[in-house]
């Protein structure tokens, strides 16, 4: 598959940089690992368009399944701002396209037909999010947004066809409660809003929407 050069660009220096840190932070700055886990709702396509040859469709929005989410994350907070951190996490699901009815638009006039329902897994890598949190003891709330860079592919069974939207930029952000049980195991939950848009792309009739996805998480974190 191929990757804007920019995104490349842009994910391999979030890495590079997280790298640095990690592995020349002092001895006493906080780092942590997580893995997490939960459930992906209120998902949808919206404003879906057709591209390519008969580009120019428009469809009514679609809705999504809600579907079980896992993952992982690495993360420091700067020692010299204990309140501010960076982080790089991945997470996947599998949000399917419902059976459902929908609108087709052609030159101002609209017919209604049932779509299947239709196989959707989308993967979402953060290089970087920003994260502040706020210390009160052992609970620490926090927040923190970035830059996404979603992955999605579509899956129709009854044709057997599949079509892939890869490495598409987004909105990454999170809302969440950690309780630090001790110095090192904490536990947190945590609410995170994605959106992006995906692009189903055909020489003949592609597809153009915009996802998001509500999706609550929780799990745990070894600090370092």
């Amino acid at each position: 598959m191929k990757y804007p050069k920019s995104f490349a660009r842009w994910g391999g220096v979030a890495m590079g940089l997280l790298v640095l840190v990690f592995f020349n932070r002092p001895v006493h700055a906080e780092w942590y690992v997580a893995g997490q886990g939960g459930v992906s709702f209120s998902n949808s396509f919206n404003n879906p368009e057709s591209t390519g040859a008969f580009g120019g469709i428009h469809f009514s929005d679609l809705d999504l399944h809600k579907a079980p989410v896992y993952g992982g994350k690495v993360g420091y907070y700067f020692d010299s701002l204990k309140w501010l951190g960076l982080e790089m996490e991945a997470f996947s699901s599998t949000p399917h396209l419902k059976q459902q009815t929908w609108t087709v638009t052609v030159a101002g006039m609209s017919a209604s037909a049932i779509l299947p329902g239709q196989d959707l897994r989308v993967t979402n890598w953060s290089p970087i999010n920003v994260v502040v949190r706020y210390q009160m003891g052992p609970i620490e709330p926090y927040g923190g947004v970035g830059l996404g860079v979603f992955f999605a592919r579509i899956h129709d069974g009854e044709t057997n066809t599949s079509a892939t939207s890869n490495a598409r930029p987004g909105l990454n952000t999170q809302v969440g409660i950690r309780w630090r049980i001790t110095n090192h195991l904490s536990l947190f939950g945590e609410w995170k809003y994605n959106r992006a848009t995906f692009h189903f792309q055909d020489p003949t009739l592609g597809i153009k929407a915009d996802y998001s996805a509500h999706i609550g998480v929780g799990g745990l974190a070894w600090h370092f």
